[in-house]
């Protein structure tokens, strides 16, 4: 049976961890994925929480029965400058040893690095890998990838291909759908990219998007033109044009039973209905 997983972004201007495990239990959630936030794993920072406030991640799930299901730390792995990988590389074992202490499986991140630099990102990924492979072995920890706009890697087959490379049976690919037309360079085939990715498919965010080169790339305007930049969002279910239909049909007929993250971002002033709406539509197409 699938999992489905909060991503309680909007609530982290107001909420502690500890807080949203109460949020998603109301929200009737029994699984967080934690995205990063200043006061736990920060985008590309060294991980800020402390043990006391460990503790109280650990008393609220307790009492909630909400249970954090993945970390989604980001952290620069695959820089180009080898100064930067290192500390990144010791962000990312912090973050390994929190995962343990909150028992939390699944760490599910980015490639990152710089796509104006792909090979040397590459290399200094794998480096990277090879470093933490018995960091994640040694504890028991899972991790699943994607490719997200800007990372080093960009394309659906490229990200799966590198995963590949890896040749871990813990380390996996992780499908994101309101990066899928980044994916694809436009395509709507969700299908053919999930069915690439095979049995390495392990975990989905769950979000829809717009189509950023509909319209002969007219669906958003950036200025100056031309500028070195990437576009996307993350809207409920409907508001969007990712084919629902056709991601749904498949994971039902692979008989999918990874987990599922709701991480629909940018709409605060109806979160909790949001949220609301997002699983109940998941439990109706799996449950």
């Amino acid at each position: 049976m699938v999992k489905i997983l909060l991503d309680p972004s909007m609530y982290h201007p107001h909420l502690t961890v500890a807080e949203e495990c109460q949020k998603a239990a109301d929200l009737g959630y029994e699984y967080i994925e934690l995205s990063p936030r200043a006061d736990f794993h920060e985008w590309h920072h060294y991980p800020k929480v402390d043990d006391a406030e460990i503790a109280k991640v650990k008393k609220a799930m307790a009492s909630t029965g909400v249970k954090i299901w993945s970390l989604n730390p980001v952290y620069n792995w695959a820089s180009p400058d080898e100064e930067e990988r290192q500390h990144q590389v010791r962000n990312f074992r912090r973050t390994l040893e929190i995962a343990q202490e909150l028992e939390i499986p699944l760490i599910a991140t980015e490639y990152s690095g710089d796509p104006n630099q792909p090979v040397r990102s590459e290399n200094q990924f794998y480096k990277s890998i090879e470093e933490l492979i018995p960091e994640f072995e040694s504890r028991g920890l899972e991790c699943a990838v994607e490719a997200h706009p800007y990372d080093f890697v960009e394309t659906n087959d490229r990200a799966v291909q590198v995963v590949r490379g890896v040749n871990k049976p813990w380390f996996n690919y992780q499908f994101c759908l309101p990066h899928m037309f980044h994916l694809s360079s436009g395509s709507y085939d969700a299908r053919s990219m999930m069915e690439y990715a095979g049995e390495r498919l392990k975990h989905l965010h769950i979000a829809d998007g717009f189509n950023h080169l509909a319209n002969v790339g007219n669906r958003y305007i950036i200025n100056p033109p031309g500028v070195d930049a990437r576009i996307h969002q993350h809207n409920e279910i409907g508001n969007g044009e990712v084919p629902w239909g056709e991601v749904f049909d498949y994971l039902r007929e692979i008989n999918y039973d990874g987990a599922l993250s709701v991480c629909v971002f940018g709409w605060e002033e109806e979160a909790d209905a949001i949220h609301i709406r997002m699983r109940e539509r998941l439990e109706a197409e799996f449950r």
